[in-house]
């Protein structure tokens, strides 16, 4: 029992490294680039940005009040373990702002910002997803209206990507909106790069011998429908049942924790999904943990 929770202990230390460190460049991306330069980012981020320049709130405050109501929303769907690492990741990301603001830029030229701005940011950002956060309510959003409506969660995430950035021409100049635009590409592609999870949905194929606990407990507690698929060990030629479904990347490590807490000897194999369609239970969100 003593060696359990000082393993629990040990990665939830090396999570908080990797949400601090992965806050702090991103935040580097933006004060030391992109800011000074009047390029704005996606999300949250870039909402806060207009309100700044629109009525002079500090950033490091709008960050964190415009993200809280999203992840506090969100906090059924996501878990527990998502929504406290991605308001650390935020809390963390708003320290580092208040500090680097009043920091000079890195440097003054809008399309080396650009390029390396998003660099940064997407290498701060890829380093907090994969270590189980998010600094994106707007994700959130997406993820619950994609249940609702017959969008996916990119084509929503597009959509207030493309507003945002659409509204930093108005807000600063049309050569912003359109820097804007290139850093949101190139941080995209880095995140992909670090975390490789970028792609809004995930397949995931589970080999596990507790597959009637482990479908309940998706089912029940995630409100993700699975499919098993008969199969057969390439070993011992032994059958056996192998899970199927499909999940947003944030909720990757929901998956993972809940099947290793049934089976801790379970193989999972995540993969990217290119489109999606239907799979979400309707009902109650309350995991029906089996007895171990």
């Amino acid at each position: 029992m003593g060696n359990k929770i000082q393993l629990n202990y040990a990665e939830i230390f090396k999570k908080a490294i990797g949400l601090t460190a992965g806050a702090a460049i991103y935040s580097a991306g933006l004060n030391l680039f992109l800011i000074p330069n009047n390029v704005i980012d996606g999300g949250v981020t870039g909402i806060s940005l207009l309100v700044q320049a629109l009525t002079g709130i500090p950033f490091s405050i709008l960050i964190v009040l415009l993200n809280l109501p999203f992840f506090i929303i969100g906090y059924r769907r996501l878990g527990k373990r998502v929504t406290v690492y991605s308001i650390y990741a935020i809390v963390v990301l708003s320290l580092c702002s208040s500090y680097l603001e009043s920091l000079p830029a890195a440097t003054n030229d809008p399309f080396l910002s650009t390029i390396f701005g998003g660099i940064i940011m997407g290498i701060g950002v890829g380093i907090v997803i994969k270590s189980g956060g998010s600094t994106d309510g707007t994700e959130i959003v997406a993820i619950m209206m994609s249940g609702r409506s017959s969008f996916s969660v990119g084509d929503i995430i597009l959509f207030f990507n493309l507003f945002i950035l659409g509204a930093a021409g108005f807000v600063f100049s049309w050569n912003s909106a359109m820097y804007s635009l290139i850093t949101y590409f190139i941080c995209s592609r880095m995140i992909d790069a670090v975390s490789a999870g970028l792609d809004s949905s995930k397949g995931v194929f589970i080999v596990t011998n507790n597959y009637d606990d482990v479908s309940d407990a998706i089912v029940s507690g995630m409100r993700k429908s699975v499919t098993r698929l008969h199969g057969q060990g390439g070993f011992l030629r032994d059958d056996k049942d192998v899970l199927y479904c499909v999940v947003t990347r944030l909720e990757v490590q929901k998956l993972k924790d809940l099947v290793h807490f049934i089976d801790p000897s379970a193989f999972l194999s995540v993969f990217d999904v290119q489109e999606v369609s239907g799979g979400v239970v309707k009902g109650t969100n309350t995991v029906r943990t089996p007895k171990k």
